[in-house]
């Protein structure tokens, strides 16, 4: 059965609703060589998954290198990402400082302006060694990643930076832009700068986490602006790891995992099968984009996308208060 597709925002473009996220086959937290990060990808690709998200942060280019020696001469949608650009020189310790293990001899600067977001651009087509970027995101702005003040600055930044993502797509050189960010905040901040096509929302519309339903997601709705969910697992929680949100899982974060792994079970659904199915549920998200580390992680990924879930599992979820009472649920048909 061939993957499913939805369109993206108001564009001519269409993803799969399940897509890849590259941050750990930059080295983000992993330790992954060239070959299994290739591996990787072409596992994806061999399945029908053809929708892949890169950024320079990954391993200060490692990420980049490695997606587009995988899918060059393939028919791909690619997202990449601006704000940081790539400094010569490494840091003293890559891991401690941005947890990236065995990066490039580089270091992020962040940058949000107009010309860094076109040099940033430029550089991305050169790491990839690909003629076409689809979707073009400004990655990792708000207050959580920043502070206040500092967030501030670079969203001034970034109405310049706005201009220049927006020249890109009015010239055809990108077909869509957006924002890739773990902060809902930030998405409805960005609202007020210009007209975005779509959202990388990490980790905060998932299994264990609706909030956007409150704000974000209604706001979405009217702009046509698409959401595009990474982190579904949220770091890990919710595949049976004790991480969450790049850390330490805090007792009531796993307690509340526990609790949804317990109801899945009682109808015979693997949690991450239900975490996979839950966002796309709703009519405002385009496609899922969990990352893997190697061919076996991808291997269960798209077990899990080929599984059905019962409609009494979402009934059962809601019931029991573990799941936002508005919270639209998906048909239960495998995402594969």
């Amino acid at each position: 059965m061939p993957l499913s597709t939805r369109p993206l925002g108001t564009t001519d473009i269409t993803v799969t609703t399940l897509g890849i996220g590259t941050a750990p086959l930059g080295g983000n937290f992993a330790d992954v060589t060239h070959d299994e990060a290739l591996a990787t990808i072409n596992a994806a690709f061999t399945a029908g998954v053809t929708f892949i998200d890169t950024a320079p942060f990954y391993g200060f280019g490692r990420s980049e290198r490695a997606t587009g020696d995988a899918i060059r001469g393939r028919d791909y949608t690619l997202s990449t990402k601006v704000g940081r650009l790539l400094a010569p020189g490494s840091l003293k310790d890559p891991f401690a400082e941005a947890g990236m293990l065995a990066p490039l001899p580089f270091h992020p600067v962040y940058d949000y302006t107009y010309d860094a977001v076109m040099r940033s651009f430029e550089d991305s087509q050169q790491r990839l060694g690909l003629d076409r970027i689809d979707i073009l995101l400004a990655h990792d702005i708000g207050a959580m990643q920043h502070g206040i003040e500092e967030n501030a600055r670079h969203m001034a930044e970034l109405e310049s930076g706005y201009r220049a993502l927006d020249e890109l797509r009015r010239n055809g050189h990108v077909k869509a832009i957006g924002i890739g960010v773990n902060e809902v905040k930030a998405c409805l901040d960005v609202m007020q700068i210009g007209d975005w096509d779509t959202f990388l929302l990490a980790g905060r519309y998932t299994l264990l986490e609706q909030t956007p339903l409150d704000d974000l997601l209604p706001a979405c709705a009217k702009t046509g602006t698409s959401l595009i969910i990474g982190g579904p697992f949220n770091s890990g929680v919710l595949v049976g790891r004790d991480t969450w949100n790049y850390a330490k899982a805090p007792p009531e974060i796993i307690a509340k995992a526990e609790k949804i792994d317990a109801i899945c079970k009682d109808h015979g659904v693997a949690l991450p099968v239900a975490a996979l199915q839950f966002p796309l549920g709703h009519a405002s998200v385009a496609s899922v984009i969990p990352g893997a580390r190697n061919t076996h992680e991808m291997t269960e990924i798209l077990d899990w996308a080929a599984t059905p879930t019962p409609p009494a599992l979402w009934s059962d979820l809601k019931a029991s208060g573990l799941l936002h009472a508005h919270a639209p649920t998906p048909d239960g048909t495998p995402i594969l």
